[in-house]
């Protein structure tokens, strides 16, 4: 599944390529009903977790959720023929962007979007995002830590890679039950280091000195010192984590 950082870095290039500007909308695969934002000026374009917001005028809003297959094709010549497969085409005079196979295509009104935006919590890449609260969340969820962080209403846009490097980085181990204030904290700046660079790169950037590496996601050994990764099912994912570098909490 796409995560936040992708979201975000989909969310600036289409801002600046679409936004102020009146865009065409169709749907090739005529499961998207383009009528209502015909003529319409798309204002903005932002990113919530995992979620796209295209506000256009009016107050009219899409939301998109690209869900676990979902992706964006740009293309700069907007003439090239769709594939049959695409959900929605927002298209301009100078560049295209086709929408594949998202769990989510919708028109949004505002009650929906106050709703959306309610069951979310902070995003470490927004702007607007509250520390405290983020801190406040993790500390007080019950149950292990690496699945308090991909549930969406605590923390937005984390996913599985990115819980397994950030837990690293971290040194908590995914089971962690009450880490407390600190560890949540030093999570969540982390989280918003790290994503940021996920972002500028358009991918998961664990290592600013390795950038196509991870520590322990998707490894047989951690990459730092050599031990066999655990690999488990937590919060429905697969977890990854080495037993030296997230050593597991005392009992008790």
């Amino acid at each position: 599944m796409p995560e936040g950082h992708l979201i975000h870095r989909y969310a600036r290039e289409q801002h600046a390529a679409l936004a102020g500007t009146v865009p065409t909308l169709t749907s090739p695969q005529g499961r998207f009903d383009p009528g209502p934002y015909v003529g319409c000026t798309l204002q903005a374009v932002e990113a919530y977790g995992k979620h796209l917001l295209y506000h256009f005028d009016d107050s009219l809003a899409l939301h998109v959720h690209l869900g676990m297959r979902g992706l964006w094709l740009r293309y700069d010549d907007p003439t090239v023929t769709p594939r049959k497969g695409v959900r929605l085409r927002i298209a301009t005079d100078a560049v295209a962007y086709d929408l594949i196979a998202p769990i989510r295509c919708e028109p949004l009104p505002g009650d929906g979007e106050r709703a959306l935006r309610a069951s979310l919590g902070p995003d470490p890449l927004r702007a607007d995002a509250d520390a405290d609260e983020a801190v406040r969340r993790l500390a007080t969820a019950g149950g292990a830590v690496g699945a308090a962080v991909l549930d969406q209403s605590l923390w937005a846009g984390i996913g599985n890679a990115w819980r397994a490097e950030l837990l690293f980085l971290a040194g908590l181990d995914p089971d962690a039950r009450r880490i407390g204030a600190p560890a949540a904290r030093r999570l969540w700046e982390l989280a918003a280091e790290y994503l940021a660079l996920g972002r500028d790169a358009g991918q998961v950037v664990s290592d600013p000195t390795a950038p196509d590496e991870r520590w322990v996601y998707k490894r047989a050994a951690c990459r730092r010192c050599g031990s066999p990764v655990r690999r488990w099912e937590l919060g429905a994912r697969t977890a990854y984590a080495c037993p030296v570098d997230q050593p597991a909490a005392p009992p008790g």
